[in-house]
């Protein structure tokens, strides 16, 4: 594969010097730009893209022909591993993710098998191939998957939840049942990261949107123990070259301390804490990556710069920060916006580093 000619996301991430800070954002691939609309009305629904390699690839290319990004994320769903252990994976529009077979009790999460990823989801280590070929080396491809509890929402609730009654109830009634879930969601997500890394993501990320919906204890046991065997697990050198390992808990506070034991190479941190707080929390164990609030997004320009300024000067000096935001990117943000911030991370970022 074609020589990586900006490397300054991997190095950020693996906490080496680097004369500006990188920046990528959450969901940069995807509703707020008006050409991934037109590409998702072509294919007719969202896991019809997500299953084409040929349009996947375009959605994951398009933000990096308009702003000036120092990564690509694949274009992907959270949910393609329950999909493929047979599920039932749907979407129902302004409700979201869907499934027609949700795993609610001891029995069925026995009965659930771990599916042969590298067959099920080959659409997606097809897509990651070809992003790689159209991206030529400009920037590094990250590739990600869901975390077991996260994933383990959605398929024990059945779709989208707040409250998250039923997988709660599993934690405090059953815990081993819900340990023997997270162990092969665990076991599927290895081999899911690491065909995309075979594939060529050159680094990955582990969401992990609902972990710290649980107690700091059963975070542990549940959600971190479980991203703990995923990074146990992975392929962590590729072509000779690291491949870095991001892990984002959204409202891990704290809980970033405990994270940061891990052994992965950076945690997301949302617009909650303040990064260096969180630096405080990580003791400059693991590079730190956020965490600008994205509603700053529907602020002026001079909001936004403001905004960059301010996150900036809360990590402060030396190397080890990724600039993004503190979640995905929202629909109504106009595509300028996020050019503004992307300008202003370029401009300010290099009086934090030596080089």
């Amino acid at each position: 594969m074609s020589e990586l000619k900006n490397d300054v996301l991997l190095r950020a991430l693996m906490r080496e010097p680097v004369n500006r800070t990188p920046v990528w954002i959450m969901r940069q691939a995807g509703r707020y730009l008006p050409e991934y609309r037109e590409l998702r009305a072509q294919a007719g629904d969202f896991m019809s893209l997500c299953q084409n390699p040929e349009l996947a690839c375009e959605v994951t290319v398009q933000p990096l022909r308009r702003f000036k990004l120092d990564a690509a994320i694949l274009f992907s769903d959270i949910l393609t591993i329950p999909d493929a252990m047979g599920l039932g994976l749907y979407f129902v529009s302004g409700e979201g993710p869907k499934f027609e077979r949700p795993v609610q009790d001891a029995r069925a999460i026995k009965a659930l098998k771990v599916p042969n990823v590298e067959k099920k989801l080959d659409y997606v280590f097809k897509t990651v191939g070809r992003v790689r070929k159209e991206l030529n080396g400009d920037v590094p491809l990250i590739g990600f998957a869901g975390s077991p509890f996260t994933v383990g929402t959605y398929m024990v609730e059945g779709g989208s939840s707040r409250t998250f009654p039923t997988i709660k109830g599993i934690a405090a009634e059953s815990p081993e049942v819900l340990d023997l879930l997270m162990d092969k969601i665990a076991e599927a997500t290895i081999e899911y990261l690491n065909a995309q890394i075979d594939a060529g993501a050159q680094a990955v990320q582990i969401f992990d949107t609902w972990g710290a919906a649980l107690e700091a204890d059963q975070f542990r046991r549940f959600s971190m123990a479980s991203m703990q065997k995923i990074i146990d697990g992975l392929t962590r050198t590729h072509d000779g070259r690291q491949v870095p390992v991001i892990v984002f808990t959204k409202g891990a506070g704290p809980l970033l301390k405990d994270l940061a034991e891990t052994g992965c190479d950076a945690l997301g941190v949302d617009w909650t804490t303040d990064l260096a707080t969180a630096r405080q929390y990580v003791s400059d164990k693991v590079a730190l990556q956020g965490n600008l609030d994205p509603a700053t997004l529907r602020e002026s320009p001079e909001v936004i710069r403001q905004g960059v300024a301010d996150t900036l000067a809360s990590y402060g000096d030396g190397p080890g920060h990724v600039f993004n935001l503190g979640h995905g990117i929202t629909p109504d943000i106009k595509p300028e916006h996020l050019g503004a911030l992307v300008d202003a991370v370029h401009e300010l970022s290099p009086q934090y580093h030596d080089q």
